[in-house]
């Protein structure tokens, strides 16, 4: 099986694997007791917190650990807002974020904040001018992802993070999960984030494993309350074999960044050298400045869930749009926030590169690919 699935999920790394093992063989006890068995799971656990604080350039103690991407976008969504009624009730986000963040906004609106949601051009990128008009001083959250999902896209985070700390007190969330481990970033003054969301299962650690890390200390009320356990932030038993796997993959994946960005580049242009080559039946959504990573296009007149099962027969998995929304029968919101034409909605494909592909992967989904225009548009398609 050739697995070009990567954003949606990646395979663990074996040295993963190993240490979630051994860490859930000898240092099981629960990191909040004070006996010696509790002590040196909590020493194992500030040691997989002080790893990822170095890689992201922060303080051990603004490193959380949480259950995924979900929960570390939810966390800073309603946290922040909520924690600085004072300040304004003014949120500004994108059209084409993860439902982890836009369906966390539409709940502040029902309890009457008031949201923009800026919008993106054919690229897939914000305007930073749009976000300099709808910045204001009652603004108290803005929350932009870094790379999107669906098609690669790379927002100027540290551009507009200027443009937010200079004009408001607003705190800067960024999604981070389709990014960290991928491409740089990280925290560096005010042309940074405040806040980063990151999930563990994206860099070939283990699901159920992610981050919510802050820039400096922030207002932001818990999500969860229990034990008062992380900072008091984030209560329940802290997963201790999950923080540690995930700073082993935090660690593999900072020492080979980049090189699998030469790798990942050298494939996406590749692959929009050969798609260009189907001429008017491919539209490309993914372009050369995105994420080397992600690569999307559409089939004219063909729905993606015929490409799909089609290059499955031939062993070969690929995925439309993102593993959230594939699943539904309506049209991806960030393909509509594309305006991309009509006969192009319904065929949109998403190649994701993990560490585990190599050249030959790229190769035999060209060959694949080759074989099924042929069959379903005819030797002249």
């Amino acid at each position: 099986m050739i697995y070009l699935d990567n954003s949606a999920t990646t395979k663990p790394h074996k040295e993963v694997l190993d240490t979630f093992v051994q860490v859930n063989e000898s240092f099981y006890a629960n990191p909040a007791s004070i006996h010696e068995a509790g002590v040196d799971a909590n020493t194992l656990l500030d040691r997989a917190r002080s790893q990822i604080a170095k890689i992201l350039h922060t303080e051990d103690k603004y490193v959380l650990f949480t259950a995924g991407g979900t929960e570390s976008n939810n966390f800073a969504i309603f946290g922040v807002p909520k924690a600085n009624t004072h300040r304004g009730k003014h949120i500004i986000t994108t059209e084409i974020e993860h439902p982890s963040i836009l369906e966390a906004i539409k709940a502040l609106q029902k309890d009457g904040y008031e949201v923009d949601y800026l919008q993106v051009d054919e690229t897939g990128v914000i305007s930073l001018e749009e976000l300099q008009q709808k910045i204001r001083k009652d603004t108290v959250l803005v929350s932009i992802m870094h790379v999107n999902n669906e098609i690669g896209a790379i927002q100027p985070i540290e551009q507009a993070a200027k443009i937010i700390h200079e004009n408001s007190r607003a705190v800067f969330h960024v999604d981070a999960v389709q990014s960290f481990g991928k491409l740089p970033i990280y925290f560096n003054a005010d042309v940074g984030p405040d806040i980063i969301s990151i999930s563990g299962h994206k860099i070939h650690g283990l699901k159920g494993s992610g981050v919510i890390a802050f820039r400096k200390k922030m207002n932001i009320i818990p999500l969860l309350l229990g034990g008062g356990q992380e900072s008091g932030l984030r209560s329940g038993t802290v997963a201790v074999p999950q923080a540690v796997a995930l700073a082993k993959a935090s660690r593999i994946a900072t020492e080979q960044l980049e090189k699998n960005m030469d790798k990942y580049r050298k494939w996406h242009n590749d692959l929009i050298k050969f798609l260009t080559e189907f001429g008017d039946n491919i539209h490309l959504l993914s372009t050369k400045n995105g994420a080397p990573h992600i690569l999307s296009f559409s089939v004219k007149d063909l729905k993606g869930e015929i490409l799909i099962n089609a290059l499955q027969n031939r062993g070969i998995i690929v995925s439309t749009s993102s593993a959230c929304s594939s699943k539904q029968k309506k049209t991806s919101h960030v393909v509509e926030a594309l305006k991309i034409d009509q006969p192009f909605k319904k065929g949109v494909i998403r190649l994701s590169f993990g560490a585990l592909n190599t050249d030959e992967d790229i190769d035999e989904f060209k060959k694949a690919f080759t074989s099924i225009m042929k069959e379903l548009k005819g030797e002249n398609y």
